[in-house]
């Protein structure tokens, strides 16, 4: 056994809809409100009939060239403050009652700022009827006297309409004047003085072509969408004044031809004027206890007034509906009010309320951008998807847009210089959706009938009483019947009297006149027979003849549309193209302008150009001069510095010969301590100043010469005593100076060589170290430390610092020669304290780590490395 897989059950397409590549664009209306008050300021003015242009208001941010930009636009028509709502009624919403009556949707829409003049121009006001009662009117001026009679047209809840037989829709008749709570619509009531006069007589207008052989009803619905809900403003439901419940919202469903509609919606059958007026007004009262009770603003939600019109065939004989439900034909005219264009931070609202003013901006803004994905897709031969579903308001009327139905808006704007802003924002919008093309419907039949039915029956009918009256007359005033001429026609009958039973006269003479009857009615009947049959014939003689010239009037008028669509095409060609060159002309004048600004800036520039160019030579001719001026500058000054810098390289030579003369002093002297380690046992002995003289051997400065008696040891005290327990080391070769200061340590053992022992017993350490100086003269200098343990178990010396006694002859000349010279800036470099001077002046101490020079690097103990 196979089983198949249950899987969806598949959509089912969408009919066929007549192919109609004829476009047309939507059609998009402006109409301009009077001032609130002669001096507010203005920004629009009205150029031409199609034609707008607005002025930016005083005190508004100049573009960067600083002047105001004025913008222009187009509309297909544009209603200044002086157009009366005759005039809006029938350049805009006429055409579409007329194609509603011809089985043709359409849709109208009034858009704008809050305070602009929407709800006047679709609703009016008494003796200014606005869209809305001109639309209804006009609807039952055409098809007043072929109205089918209540519930003969029923709703189905699907949005389509049944055809009820005679019967049943009696029985709805009689069941709706049976009750009480829904009120008769008579025809003398007392009308709502809101809506009273709306329209006068004068005023009044019918559309032209209407068919006579259908029967036609209207129905009304009022809807709400309010923060992207849609609510019945019709719905029946009951008051309570104590804890009034909010109203229930409705859903948007798909029909079976795949149009968009408010399931459960309440959909109200009218036949006048004053009816529908009725049930408009009883939808605003309930609309406006609603906004009373949850605290909000009219202008903050969008009002869909929906005028169905159902419309039937009649049958051959031209007396009843046909039953068949495929041959009813439904047509819509939506008119909406659309809640006010506003940005939320002039609302100045707060709280729900901001929440509500931005749902509103966002189903204007979802209408805005479904208007430019059709304008990209058209303009762009792309298939972008239109968001219709991101709002109830687009998603309601998207059918429209695929081409159900025309569409046309009037764009309301208010003057006033407070609304330049929002104004500016609502033309770009218009502008836009001018752009976009809709499909144009095509024509649907109704059925295959003869046209003219109920005209020839009617003829018919009075026809037949016409010959009756030739044969009859009238009978007290009255007509009369066909039977009552059959009659008149028939001999007299005899008396019918007996006289007796032998009475054998009567009898026979009532047969004879019978009988002369019946052939009389025989002849009738062929009479009747052969009239009929002429009659018959004359008649489809005259049908044949009548569809042959409707066939001919239906050619001719297909002929005569074509021309005229030709005639429109070429039209709105020639006016595109006008609009066109008025916009270039706009342009070449702008550009003309900007032309004339530049060559007047370009002629400015010019001179400043010339100005500056001579400028620039002078400064050339000027530059040139001092040019030459700081040449002959810079060659003395070149001559000058060449002098200066040999004077100085011949110092500075000299400098570093008496330099190097010092530094050879040192090496020798350090070269005599080294030497003197050597020899142990011989004394040293006291260098006169007649054995330094040795002359050196690369130094071209002369040696010092000793001048006066010889130097007398000076005595200096020592710094070096203490309480801490020293090790005094000596040299063997150190020579015992005749000098009053000497070091004298005290508790201190005294060695000539240093060993482990002595300084494992103490913790300071000093070395006796004697060198022969620049000037020839012996100083001593103090080397000091401090005894530290190893972790190998040894001992380590540190030296800390150094003391230093000199002695010096008062009475010869001392030879200062510097050691170090100092950098650029006259800041001294590093060995500054070395030079001969400071070491004959001063005992200089040292801190540990100064660079003590080579002499002293033999004196220090080594550590005791571990076994």
């Amino acid at each position: 056994m196979i089983r198949q897989a249950k899987g969806k059950t598949p959509r089912r397409p969408p009919p066929k809809k007549p192919s109609n590549n004829q476009k047309d664009p939507v059609g998009v209306y402006c109409r301009v409100r009077p001032l609130g008050a002669d001096d507010e300021e203005c920004c629009i003015e009205v150029i031409s009939n199609t034609t707008i242009q607005l002025h930016a208001p005083d005190g508004l941010k100049a573009n960067r060239n600083g002047e105001y930009k004025e913008t222009q636009y187009s509309f297909k028509k544009v209603f200044g403050i002086k157009t009366s709502q005759r005039e809006l009624f029938e350049d805009v919403a006429k055409p579409l009652v007329e194609d509603l009556i011809h089985c043709k949707n359409g849709l109208l829409f009034t858009y704008g700022v809050t305070g602009s003049g929407k709800t006047h121009t679709m609703t009016g006001s008494p003796g200014q009827g606005g869209l809305l009662p001109r639309s209804l009117d006009m609807i039952f001026n055409s098809i007043g006297p072929y109205q089918a009679k209540r519930y003969v047209f029923k709703p189905d809840d699907k949005n389509g309409m049944e055809v009820q037989n005679q019967v049943d829709a009696l029985l709805d008749r009689q069941k709706r004047d049976s009750q009480t709570t829904v009120p008769k619509t008579p025809t003398t009531r007392r009308i709502d003085p809101e809506f009273a006069d709306m329209i006068s007589p004068e005023e009044a207008c019918k559309a032209d072509g209407v068919d006579e052989d259908s029967s036609y009803s209207v129905f009304v619905s009022y809807i709400e969408i309010y923060n992207n809900y849609i609510y019945d403003l019709l719905e029946e439901t009951p008051f309570d004044p104590i804890k009034p419940k909010p109203p229930q919202s409705k859903i948007l469903r798909e029909d079976q031809n795949h149009n968009m509609y408010v399931a459960g919606c309440t959909e109200v059958e009218v036949k006048s004027t004053e009816e529908a007026f009725e049930v408009f007004w009883r939808g605003q009262k309930k609309r406006r206890i609603a906004n009373t009770q949850l605290n909000r603003e009219s202008s903050r939600s969008h009002s869909v007034f929906i005028v169905k019109l159902a419309q039937a065939p009649l049958d051959a004989d031209g007396d009843n509906v046909l039953q068949d439900k495929n041959q009813v034909n439904v047509s819509q005219l939506c008119l909406v009010d659309l809640a006010g264009s506003e940005r939320t931070s002039r609302t100045r609202a707060e709280g729900s309320r901001l929440r509500e003013a931005g749902n509103i901006n966002q189903s204007l803004m979802t209408l805005r951008t479904c208007i430019e994905v059709l304008r990209e897709n058209q303009m762009c031969g792309t298939n972008k998807m239109v968001p219709y579903r991101d709002s109830k308001v687009t998603h309601l009327f998207k059918n429209y847009f695929d081409g159900e139905g025309k569409v046309r808006m009037v764009v309301c704007v208010n003057p006033k210089a407070d609304d330049y802003e929002e104004t500016l924002l609502v033309m770009r919008f218009a502008e836009m959706t001018q752009e976009v093309e809709v499909a144009r419907p095509v024509d649907r039949p109704i059925c295959g009938f003869a046209a003219g039915r109920r005209q020839r029956n009617q003829a018919f009918k009075e026809e037949l009483t016409r010959r009756l009256e030739e044969r009859g007359g009238p009978v007290d005033g009255e007509f009369p019947t066909v039977l009552n001429q059959l009659l008149q026609s028939f001999p007299p009958l005899p008396p019918c009297e007996i006289s007796g039973p032998n009475d054998d006269v009567t009898l026979p003479r009532l047969i004879e006149a019978l009988e002369k009857r019946h052939k009389i009615r025989q002849m009738m009947i062929e009479e009747y027979n052969k009239t009929a049959n002429m009659l018959k014939s004359v008649l489809q003689e005259q049908d044949s003849n009548i569809l042959s010239k409707e066939n001919f009037i239906q050619e001719q008028r297909g002929r005569l549309g074509e021309k005229d669509k030709m005639i429109q095409n070429q039209k709105n060609e020639i006016d595109r193209l006008e609009k066109k060159s008025k916009m270039l002309e706009y342009k070449i004048d702008i550009l003309q302008k900007t032309t004339n600004i530049y060559e007047e800036d370009k002629r400015s520039l010019q001179q400043e150009l010339e100005s500056r160019e001579q400028r620039l030579q002078r400064e050339l001719s000027e530059k040139r001069r001092m040019e030459s001026r700081m040449q002959g500058m810079v060659t003395d000054a070149k001559l000058k510095w060449e002098k200066e810098c040999e004077r100085r390289v011949n110092a500075k030579q000299l400098e570093m010969q008496n330099k190097l003369w010092v530094k050879d002093e040192k090496l020798k002297q350090l070269k005599a301590i080294v030497t003197e380690g050597k020899t142990e046992n011989r004394q040293p002995q006291r260098p006169s100043r007649e054995k330094d003289k040795v002359p050196p051997k690369r130094s071209a400065s002369p040696s010092p010469v000793p001048t006066g008696p010889p130097v007398r040891p000076l005595h200096r005290r020592s710094h070096s005593a203490g309480g801490e327990r020293w090790v005094d080391h000596k040299p063997t070769s150190n020579v015992d100076l005749d000098t009053v200061l000497k070091p004298n340590i005290p508790n201190a053992i005294k060695v000539n060589a240093p060993n482990e022992k002595a300084l494992s017993k103490c913790d300071r350490y000093v070395l006796t170290h004697q060198e022969v100086a620049s000037d020839g003269e012996i100083q001593t200098k103090l080397i000091k430390g401090e005894v530290f343990k190893t972790r190998g178990g040894g001992q380590s010396v540190q030296f800390t610092d150094i003391e230093t006694l000199k002695q010096e002859n008062p009475v010869a000349a001392s030879r200062k020669r510097r050691s170090s010279e100092t950098d650029p800036d006259g800041e001294p470099m590093e060995g500054d304290w070395t030079d001969v001077e400071t070491r004959c002046s001063v005992a200089v101490e040292m801190r540990a780590g100064s660079n003590l020079g080579p002499g002293y690097q033999h004196h220090g103990y080594p550590k005791r490395r571990k076994p």
